[in-house]
């Protein structure tokens, strides 16, 4: 949900209903908000920017990672991996070998790999249809004008990997870069303690990633914009990522191109008492489980309702892993 939508809802949220309630994923003694209550703004504001830590720690440690990286290359990626993975890289090791990535692959459970496969096939058609043409035409001075859309040499993705494992995100960034004829996907991916999603390395076999190297964060971000002896630049970075990652992302863009600055996760539910209680605080933890920065709101016009909801987060939050 983009920025502009929460930040609109500043102004004061009962101008769309007479009174709203507000809870948060996690309810306290402090939540729900009631915007009849005359401190009601001041409160919704406070929520809005609990979440909102100073970016300028962000921006000098994100720096000194890229800096680094472009003055020791793969010794600079390695440390940092290590330090900040828990992970036993080695200079030698930062590649997934093609044994590793079958393996991995092989054992994914059969439902999985049927569901990413059709993931795949209905990504693949609709930016299929998406693909712009060349035209080329001679107009009436008998001069030949025209455009021809080719695709960049080398593309990079990176996949989360830390708090959570996004295999659709593999498809989604890698399928339309093979739709335009990129022949080189390099990926770079966290491994907290050595581990990896096997169902990552299924999706990015299923699509044709031809590099995958197992190092996160901002380093693997300036890896690939600068190039180091393991990896090639390339010529885009695109990713969704923490707020290290972003900012890695930013730093970078004009080295590389970039897709977009993404994060955190945010989503506003505004729902009255017709709503599914169920639906809404699914919609709410999906977003929430992105990381601890993510934000989920639920508007209200039942206090009721947002007490239900409260409690089926709880309920759900009870059943699932993290």
């Amino acid at each position: 949900m983009p920025g502009g939508l929460v930040q609109r809802s500043r102004r004061r949220l009962s101008c769309c209903v007479q009174t709203c309630f507000l809870t948060r994923l996690r309810t306290t003694d402090a939540y729900p908000l009631d915007s009849a209550d005359p401190d009601f703004e001041l409160r919704f504001v406070h929520l809005l920017e609990d979440k909102r830590g100073s970016s300028h720690d962000v921006n000098n440690v994100v720096a000194a990672i890229i800096d680094d990286v472009r003055r020791h290359g793969d010794a600079a990626g390695v440390e940092l991996t290590n330090k900040f993975d828990c992970s036993n890289a080695a200079l030698d090791s930062l590649r997934i070998s093609a044994a590793e990535i079958a393996s991995a692959a092989a054992s994914v459970l059969d439902a999985i790999r049927g569901a990413l496969q059709t993931a795949r096939d209905r990504i693949w058609s609709h930016h299929d249809k998406q693909k712009p043409k060349d035209q080329v035409y001679t107009d009436h001075l008998g001069v030949t004008l025209g455009t021809r859309w080719t695709s960049v040499d080398a593309f990079g993705i990176y996949v989360p990997g830390g708090l959570a494992s996004y295999p659709p995100s593999v498809l989604i960034n890698t399928v339309p870069t093979r739709v335009a004829g990129v022949e080189r996907i390099a990926m770079v991916v966290p491994t907290p303690n050595s581990e990896i999603n096997p169902a990552i390395l299924l999706a990015a076999q299923i699509v044709g990633v031809t590099d995958i190297y197992h190092i996160g964060g901002a380093q693997a971000i300036a890896a690939l914009a600068y190039g180091t002896a393991a990896i090639a630049k390339v010529d885009k970075v695109v990713s969704p990522g923490n707020a290290y990652v972003a900012t890695a992302k930013r730093q970078v863009f004009g080295q590389v191109g970039i897709d977009m600055i993404a994060g955190p996760s945010e989503v506003l539910v505004i729902a009255d008492g017709s709503a599914n209680p169920t639906w809404v605080a699914a919609d709410l933890i999906a977003q929430a489980e992105h990381g601890a920065g993510a934000q989920s709101i639920l508007v209200a016009t039942e206090k009721g309702f947002a007490d239900t909801v409260a409690a089926e987060v709880d309920w759900q939050l009870a059943l699932l892993p993290k």
